[in-house]
Formats: structure tokens, C-alpha cells, sequence
């Protein structure tokens, strides 16, 4: 599955030290289409809005800010702005999607059902300039911006037909969540762990992501006793749709068209459900919920309260989604990248004296 070409030192594919940048812009040549593909309508697309700072590492841009204010953040944007921003947490996934695309582009070459990745940021325009020469010196194929020079780019989340959002910024990513757009903050990994490039792999928890927190809801207030009994009780009740349901939706409906042609095996998306729910006192509930809703995931695993890192290392996902910080850590210090969804009542209370700002072009 890992097969093809490795990266060069420093890009997510390798796991190397700063690359350079001649080295890494021929790799990445090698890997973009050779014409540059049209876009499809957003409205048949599964479009993924992506923040900068997901996209890009930006710390000495936020370090400056921080330092000096958003006068000299704007002009260090500027005086830098044909020198590319480093690959950030979201790249890889960003990466991994676009080479599904071009396998979908192959079999189905009118169709419109595919990756479409949309930058989502509070950039000013001027400062833009980095990130579409960023984004050019990679080979990405991202065609959609929405810059808002300092404005939060939420509202515009529903105009994009956004089916999930990744920032780095933790309060938009809870605004998007309450607004019913699937939404996760996501972090970089502690370590590098080189990821397969040919194949996407998306890991979810099932609690409070897939599913509603119903059963979260009772662990907190009963405990895991009154839990195991009520899953028993309920195990043939589909639990309610969680945040990022739709996404997994999602992902099913392109598996179904490389199955269509014969292509299970081949597949380039492999999605894994990874609970910690017990397979014995609560796991069938999850699994006949996903055949409820007639999705599935190629691999379902159930630890029972173990940690979730070390599986997570074997299986070297693109990115995995969690409601809770616990296991989110975990995953990082196991190198991979975990996304935050904020939803459901294991979230902590909010801060009552919110963090200063991040400036326009940060997020």
C-alpha cells in the first residue's frame, strides 16, 4: 500500500530534517498531474476547507506577531512571499486526497464526485500572495480561497458546501461545530511517521465523532456499569449521528465507485473506526449503527479502555479524529496527526479570559 516515491529530508512523506527546497519542489513536480485538472462544481464535490496554519507551519510568522504586532507581521508576509511556507499538520491528508482524485479522474473522467479543497482564511489578500506561491511551489491543486483580511471565515464555511473544516485555531473550529459543519482542530505530530501515499487513511473514535455522545453522556453520569447495561439494553437502537457522521458518508460513497469497478482490494480510501468501547459489553451497538445508516469502515478496532497511540502507529493514518484531548495527545506522541473534535460532554468548560488573537494570515 505504501509504495512510490519517497519524500525529500524534511517534507511529511520522509520525516527528515528542513529539506531543500529544490529537492522537495522536484519531488512534489513528480507527484502533481501534468495539466492541471478543472474544478469540479462545489456543489458536487466533497469540499474540505483547510486554514493556513493546518496547511502551512507558520511559527516564526506567529512568533513576529506576537514580538512585533500585525504591522510587521504584514510586511515579513511580504518580503517573504516567494520563499514557501514549510508543510504543516493538514498536508499530508491534503496530499493524500488529491491522489484520490487523480485515480477518480482516470476511471471517471466526467465525473465531478470528488476531493475539492478549499483555503479558509482570515488572510488579508496582500499576505494571500505567500500562500498561492506556497501552494504553486508544491503542485497543490487548490483553486478556491476565501481570505477575509481579519474577519472570521466561518460564515462563509455553509457557502462553500463545506463537508469539514481543520484549523488550528480551537474557537473556530467550535463556532463551525455549533453552526453543524463537521469540524476538528487539528495538531502536529510529536514525531514523524511516514504515511502511504497511494492509499488515504482516515481513523475515527465512534463517541462523540461518528456517534452522539448519548453513551458518553451516561458513563459521566452513571458510570461504566450503568453504560454496559444500557448498551445492552439499547443494542439494537442506532445510536444518533455525531459531527463528522456525514464525512465518513462521504468517504463511503467514492469507495463505492472504485468497488463498482472491481477495485476493493485496490482501494486508495481506508477508513478505521478505533474506540475505546469494549467489543463484548458495547461494541455491537457501534457496528449495527454504521449498518443502520449502510456505512461501514474496513477495519473496526476495540480496545476497551487501552491506548489508542500505539495502534494508531501501525496503522500510520493521515490524520484521526477524537472528541477527547487524552487520546489526541496520545496519538501525537505516537507521531500521528490528531484532530480535536469538540463536541459532546467531555469537552472541558471554556476559558473565562479567552487568548489574545491570532492575526490576520495566522489561522
Amino acid at each position: 500500500m505504501d509504495s512510490g516515491p519517497r519524500g525529500p529530508s524534511g517534507t511529511p512523506e520522509s520525516g527528515g530534517k528542513p529539506p531543500n527546497w529544490q529537492e522537495a519542489k522536484t519531488f512534489y513536480d513528480s507527484l502533481a498531474p501534468k495539466k492541471k485538472p478543472k474544478s469540479p462544481k462545489p456543489q458536487n464535490a466533497i469540499t474540505i476547507a483547510v486554514s493556513s496554519k493546518a496547511l502551512f507551519r507558520m511559527e516564526e510568522e506567529q512568533r513576529i506577531y506576537r514580538e512585533k504586532g500585525v504591522e510587521e507581521y504584514v510586511r515579513y508576509q511580504l518580503e517573504h512571499e516567494n520563499e514557501p511556507l514549510s508543510p504543516g499538520p493538514a498536508f499530508p491528508f491534503v496530499r493524500a486526497l488529491e491522489a484520490v482524485n487523480s485515480q477518480l479522474r482516470e476511471l471517471y473522467p466526467d465525473s465531478e464526485d470528488l476531493f475539492d479543497i478549499v483555503l479558509m482564511t482570515n488572510n488579508h489578500a496582500q499576505v494571500g500572495v505567500r500562500l498561492i506561491n506556497s501552494i504553486n511551489h508544491y503542485n497543490l491543486f487548490i483553486e478556491r480561497f476565501c481570505m477575509t483580511g481579519g474577519n472570521s471565515p466561518i460564515c462563509y464555511l455553509k457557502a462553500y458546501h463545506t463537508n469539514l473544516y481543520l484549523s488550528s485555531d480551537a474557537e473556530k473550529v467550535s463556532e463551525a461545530i455549533g453552526e453543524g459543519i463537521a469540524a476538528a482542530t487539528i495538531f502536529s505530530p510529536s514525531k514523524d511517521v511516514a504515511v502511504p501515499q497511494s492509499q488515504l487513511r482516515v481513523a475515527f473514535d465512534g463517541d462523540a465523532v461518528l456517534f452522539s455522545d448519548e453513551s458518553e453522556q451516561i458513563v459521566k453520569a452513571h458510570g461504566l456499569d450503568m453504560f454496559f447495561e444500557h448498551e445492552k439494553t439499547y443494542e439494537n437502537k442506532p445510536l444518533a449521528q455525531g459531527p463528522l457522521k456525514g464525512f465518513l458518508e462521504a468517504l463511503g460513497r467514492l469507495q463505492k465507485k472504485f468497488y463498482s469497478k472491481g477495485l476493493r482490494l485496490e482501494c486508495p480510501i481506508r477508513t478505521y473506526l478505533v474506540t475505546a468501547r469494549s467489543a463484548a459489553s458495547s461494541g455491537a451497538r457501534a457496528l449495527k449503527t454504521l449498518r443502520s445508516w449502510g456505512l461501514e469502515t474496513d477495519e473496526a478496532l476495540f480496545l476497551a479502555g487501552a491506548p489508542k497511540g500505539p495502534l494508531l502507529e501501525k496503522i500510520r493514518p493521515h490524520i484521526f479524529f477524537d472528541d477527547q484531548m487524552f487520546h489526541v495527545a496520545g496519538a501525537q506522541e505516537m507521531g500521528t496527526v490528531a484532530a480535536h473534535v469538540p463536541y459532546g460532554v467531555a469537552q472541558a468548560p471554556r476559558r473565562t479570559a479567552p487568548e489574545r488573537q491570532a492575526p490576520p494570515a495566522a489561522q
